[in-house]
């Protein structure tokens, strides 16, 4: 699969002190649990996938753009090797991205999934994906 890169230099390695923490991430991720799906949602009463990832990391200070596919743009693209939890995972067909979710680590996800779904955590289902470290900077 050829995946596609982001915005800066996907080699660039990302360090610790300049990757959002992935405690407070997984944490803040964790809170929404149970929240239902809403198609375009980005708020508590209702999150699709990107408006979920959006909050949960702007809860922490930190400004990502609003679709999934702008998000792992915006992002520094890492080997699946390197994922860590608290980076996002995209899903990838076509070259761009169909829904994401924040990575917890062990091949489990926090997303936002489908209509009649709940924000969960939950097992990645394909290799089809793209990891990418959010940066404080």
């Amino acid at each position: 699969m050829t995946t596609p890169t982001t915005g800066t230099d996907a080699t660039r390695a990302t360090t610790p002190a300049q990757a959002a923490d992935a405690s407070d991430v997984l944490a803040v991720a964790a809170k929404y649990v149970g929240v239902p799906y809403l198609y375009g949602g980005t708020t508590p009463t209702g999150f699709d996938c990107s408006g979920y990832v959006k909050y949960v990391y702007a809860t922490l200070g930190i400004s990502l753009p609003r679709t999934a596919d702008q998000q792992m743009r915006a992002t520094t693209q890492v080997p699946r090797s390197q994922a860590r939890p608290g980076d996002l995972v995209s899903f990838v067909s076509g070259g761009r991205v169909y829904h994401n979710g924040i990575y917890a680590g062990n091949g489990m996800m926090y997303d936002a999934p489908k209509t009649g779904g709940f924000v969960s955590r939950r097992a990645i289902w394909t290799a089809t994906v793209v990891y990418t470290r959010v940066s404080r900077s």
